[in-house]
């Protein structure tokens, strides 16, 4: 079973792929893993299209049971036939930004305030990521998802990322247990 999770950043895709993965001993593979070069300054560099999908593919077909977490919405039309089932997060955005900006925290500490590129690179993110729900914005947003999902040509679940982990693992659980 291949199981597409997804939703803007700091909705809890990843969280709720890798624990699925461990519950049901699916390979877990984060998009974000094959979109950004492996860099001492992370998430900088951009693995081009072409070689982001030929890696993905490897490891995607390699294995009968597979969870990717994150969005690919830009990755190619031919993404969207290859799911068994699709799982959307979506979370208030007030919430998504406050786990952003802690996990940020979390990951970079004082380099966010010390380190000039660190802070430019923080606050271009964050930026960025609170345009989630602007219908005009031209990046990755909920308008662009929502028309994605219904590309699809599988079973889509919406998921409030409100949930706690246990519930939303219950959801996907029980969908995944009607389709075999």
């Amino acid at each position: 079973m291949k199981i597409l999770i997804f939703g803007a950043s700091g909705s809890g895709t990843t969280t709720l792929a890798k624990e699925l993965g461990n519950q049901v001993n699916f390979v877990h593979l984060d998009a974000d893993d094959y979109y950004w070069r492996q860099t001492i300054n992370p998430y900088t560099e951009k693995i081009p299209l072409d070689e982001r999908n030929e890696n993905i593919k490897k490891d995607f077909f390699k294995h009968d049971n597979v969870v990717i977490s994150g969005s690919m919405v830009s990755w190619g039309k031919e993404w969207e036939s290859l799911f068994d089932l699709v799982v959307f997060i979506r979370l208030d955005n007030d919430i998504r930004m406050d786990r952003l900006k802690k996990r940020e925290f979390e990951r970079y500490g004082d380099e966010l305030i010390t380190n000039k590129e660190r802070k430019q690179n923080y606050e271009a993110f964050i930026n960025w990521a609170n345009q989630y729900e602007d219908p005009d914005f031209n990046g990755r947003s909920l308008k662009v998802h929502n028309d994605w999902i219904e590309k699809f040509d599988c079973k889509v679940l919406r998921i409030d990322g409100a949930l706690e982990l246990k519930e939303k693992v219950s959801i996907v659980l029980s969908e995944i247990d009607q389709m075999i």
